[in-house]
């Protein structure tokens, strides 16, 4: 009963992998790293971690290090910066002989072949049979090189409350001295997967389920910002009489949540701020994206949005019309499937189905409704989704429903997916994300207040919240 589909659970990936990360600071390393172990730790339910080794450096010699601390030819900082590295990767040998987990990930610039050669028998002398593959990234892309400066490196605690000008001086600093004997990956080093700018790909001798999982999803990540605004759909019938499922539409409340929804779209979402020729700060319309479910009432709330046309110039160069706010409806974004209790309070589900009602109570992740759907079957489908948001660079509106919203928004803020059934996603709001290397900023912005709505019917058992 209720039998949980293997593969959300990892059950098809019983192969162990370890990653090597090379590459000069800036390029997205650490970015990348992390974005792959939350993919596959999130949706396969895959344990996997990151052993960074500026983390270990950190702790053993403090964050206020000085670019001269890269210097190659400096032997004490050298000393101690290999003190670092053994540190990061004896822990990650012993995280890898622990029974169940699967990925971990070693993170650090590894610019030398002799490093790399080392680090590899390393891992051989202590008996670590997993796969191992090399992943590089390259960056030699002006634009992206200073976005990364300006917003990736400089959040660093290497550079906290330190003057933007002069952190982002210093880390071109250190960066110089890694690129003096830096040598790129080539056939000699085996298994490697090279990526240049997030926009070219090479890839050498990778087999395997979970190595080419990562392949696959290095394909869709990159390191620009990129800004996700999620809500769910206006106040339906069915939330008025605290149904659950169904495809009701808007009730009068509804429909006043899509208008200033689609005049908070207009001016909020559909612009940034560029500096003009005179030095100026001014808005100017940019792309962006809408993503409904296929339901009624998303495409509803979605009604009033404009879908004016733009002309606008890509980073590389082209130039198109762009039909602002393009509607495209994704039956991945459906809410959860109720099954037998679709359109039944949960006060009826726990009179006609109380056993149902409380196997839900003691289990929300894992639980399916009768003929219908888990969270985890949600997580399952919803996989295609979150590479798709790993891929988008324009600025996306998603209109869909609760169980949705709160997958997406454990996903990139960092939470569990036992945490994730628990996450409360209110009516009327929308929720600003911004993922960035080292975690995901976010804002909530209300747009129409609960206390001008009569009740909503969307209170949840206790046990469930």
């Amino acid at each position: 009963e209720n039998a949980t589909p293997l593969e959300v659970i990892g059950a098809s990936a019983s192969d162990k992998l370890v990653i090597i990360m090379v590459g000069l600071p800036g390029t997205g390393k650490t970015h990348i790293a992390k974005r792959i172990c939350r993919f596959v730790d999130f949706f396969h339910d895959i344990p996997s971690q990151i052993f960074n080794t500026s983390e270990y450096r950190r702790k053993l010699f403090g964050a206020k290090i000085p670019a001269s601390f890269f210097d190659p030819n400096n032997k004490e900082a050298l000393e101690k910066r290999g003190k670092a590295c053994e540190a990061a990767l004896a822990d990650l040998i012993d995280y890898m002989k622990q029974d169940g987990v699967r990925v971990g990930v070693y993170d650090a610039t590894n610019s030398l072949r002799e490093r790399r050669q080392e680090v590899m028998k390393i891992l051989k002398d202590a008996g670590i049979k997993a796969k191992k593959i090399f992943l590089e990234s390259i960056c030699d892309d002006d634009e992206i090189l200073d976005e990364n400066f300006r917003k990736l490196e400089v959040s660093t605690p290497d550079y906290k409350d330190m003057d933007n000008e002069e952190a982002i001086a210093d880390f071109k600093e250190r960066r110089r001295h890694y690129l003096s004997s830096y040598k790129t990956l080539d056939e000699c080093d085996g298994s490697f997967i090279r990526v240049v700018n997030s926009k070219t790909f090479e890839v050498h001798g990778i087999r395997g389920y979970l190595p080419l999982k990562v392949v696959h999803f290095c394909m869709h990540v990159h390191t620009m910002p990129r800004t996700f605004y999620l809500t769910r759909h206006g106040q339906s019938e069915y939330n008025l009489y605290g149904k659950i499922g169904g495809d009701s539409g808007l009730t009068d409340f509804g429909v006043e949540y899509s208008r200033r929804l689609a005049i908070f779209a207009k001016e909020e979402i559909a612009t940034e701020m560029k500096i003009n020729e005179k030095g100026e700060e001014k808005k100017r319309p940019c792309p962006a994206r809408l993503w409904t479910s296929s339901l009624r009432r998303t495409k509803e709330t979605a009604q009033f949005i404009e879908h004016n046309t733009i002309h606008y110039t890509w980073d590389n160069g082209e130039t198109t019309d762009w039909v602002q706010f393009r509607p495209i409806a994704r039956r991945n974004l459906d809410e959860i499937y109720a099954g037998t209790c679709d359109g039944m309070t949960y006060k009826e589900i726990e009179t006609c189905f109380p056993e149902e009602f409380k196997r839900r109570q003691e289990d929300k992740l894992a639980y399916r409704y009768p003929r219908g759907e888990s969270y985890m079957d949600v997580m399952l489908r919803m996989e295609p989704i979150a590479l798709e948001l790993e891929r988008t660079r324009a600025p996306l509106l998603i209109i869909c429903h609760q169980g949705i919203l709160r997958i997406l928004y454990a996903y990139f803020t960092g939470l569990s997916r036992e945490e994730a059934p628990f996450v409360k996603i209110p009516l009327n709001h929308v929720i600003k994300l911004t993922p960035h290397a080292y975690g995901c900023h976010e804002k909530h912005i209300c747009l129409l207040k609960k206390d001008d709505m009569p009740g909503d019917g969307q209170d949840e058992p206790p046990s469930s919240i």
